[in-house]
């Protein structure tokens, strides 16, 4: 009795995408046949290059995953751009790095005089400009403290407009108290944080000076009566006081009631006031 002719192999299926080839394997999410070539490693299985692009999240769900990611991305750059003009100082005059005075000062530093000329950038300006290493250095150092704490807490919008309130009402106090000198640095806004964080603080019934915010607080204020033939006392207690004023309602506790809209209206109203009191300032001196 002779046996049935064993069955013909099965002819080897060819990827979906080149003919010429063999598959060998399934996308395991379509199930169509597909070479090496065209199968990406998935979490379970392999996909085809099609699926594993579908399967991709569209720009904008992916621009909101590296958003997420960053969640000081605002400090971060702000502090690029310090550090990126106290590199284009030094590379204009490399005595900068050791507090010289720059060409860079004397066109964007904050001078009443040259306000009275009607440069008004200078009010902002001068908030990105330093003295040399060691004060960069420092400004630079609180902001990253600070803002790693504040910025995730209340928003990159709330945060950035603190900012340039302290800025701005550094710049105020700058004018009022030491109009004739040459102003820079990034302390006004500094101090404006740090003082937004010791009254959040303590509206919301924690003692701030049981925290290190307020130590970091009373010790630059105490070094700034200390050095004030080299700190400008103006700049600190006016950034100082813009940042107090924001926190009313930037950190005002839930149960004030305070209206959300207020968290932004009162640092742009700060920055209006800081920026009029310098205005009025200027030439009354």
């Amino acid at each position: 009795m002779s046996l049935p002719p064993p069955p013909p192999p099965a002819a080897a299926e060819a990827c979906f995408r080149h003919p010429n080839r063999d598959a060998g394997r399934r996308c395991t999410r379509c199930g169509r046949p597909a070479c090496s070539d065209c199968l990406v490693q998935a979490t379970v299985g392999s996909h085809c290059v099609e699926c594993a692009k579908a399967a991709r999240p569209d720009v904008r769900t992916r621009a909101t995953f590296w958003n997420a990611r960053q969640p000081a991305l605002v400090t971060t750059i702000l502090i690029g751009i310090n550090l990126a003009v106290f590199a284009m100082m030094v590379v204009q005059d490399p005595q900068a790095i050791g507090g010289a005075l720059t060409r860079l000062h004397l066109e964007f530093a904050l001078y009443e005089p040259a306000l009275e000329q009607g440069e008004w950038y200078r009010l902002v300006t001068s908030g990105f400009l330093h003295y040399g290493i060691i004060h960069v250095g420092f400004n630079m150092y609180l902001l990253y403290v600070v803002g790693q704490m504040l910025e995730p807490a209340i928003g990159r919008v709330k945060f950035l407009l603190v900012y340039f309130a302290g800025l701005l009402g550094g710049s105020a106090g700058a004018v009022l108290l030491s109009p004739d000198a040459l102003t820079a640095g990034a302390s006004g806004a500094v101090f404006g944080l740090l003082a937004l964080a010791f009254v959040g603080y303590w509206l919301n019934g924690t003692n701030p000076m049981s925290t290190s915010i307020g130590s970091l607080l009373i010790l630059n204020l105490v070094l700034t009566f200390l050095w004030s033939n080299r700190i400008s006392v103006g700049g600190h207690l006016g950034g100082a006081i813009a940042g107090g004023l924001c926190a009313l309602a930037v950190m005002a506790p839930a149960y004030r009631g305070v209206p959300k809209w207020a968290g932004y209206a009162a640092p742009i109203g700060v920055i209006s006031l800081s920026v009029a009191i310098a205005v009025l300032s200027v030439g009354s001196s």
